[in-house]
């Protein structure tokens, strides 16, 4: 599988897998599909994430998060504003508020991959790769 756009592939492999009613989800395994991964298990979007496989067969198995009985997912959207045809960047002044805050834009920082909240309180912006509320 030849993805030119893994965080797009990422996000579209996670929004399905929770429509679905999938327990996990297998996506391409880099340094950035990795740092997203960490962001929504730190922020509570997701239950945990792991590295299986060896080489270019490196996938990252992704567990998902639900909410009561019916088994509700926890991600409502997952959206994404940067893409490789139009890159969209915001300074620090200017980070977006998703749903006023209820949800996080994921972004690419000079400082690493954070959300919203933390580049703001860092103080740096960067490029904005992705709503999730």
């Amino acid at each position: 599988m030849a993805a030119n756009d893994t965080i797009g592939d990422m996000l579209t492999r996670i929004r399905n897998a929770n429509l679905a009613r999938h327990q996990t989800t297998q996506v391409m395994s880099t340094r950035m599909t990795r740092s997203v991964a960490s962001v929504l298990k730190d922020e509570g979007f997701i239950t945990s994430f792991e590295e299986s496989g060896e080489g270019v067969e490196r996938r990252l198995v992704i567990t998902l998060k639900y909410r009561g009985k019916n088994r509700q997912p926890i991600i409502n959207t997952l959206q994404r504003i940067s893409k490789p045809g139009l890159r969209v960047y915001s300074n620090r002044r200017d980070l977006p508020r998703v749903l006023g805050g209820i949800g996080i834009a994921i972004i690419s920082t000079s400082s690493g991959i954070m959300t919203d909240r933390d580049a703001r309180q860092t103080g740096v912006g960067g490029e904005v790769l992705c709503y999730v509320w």
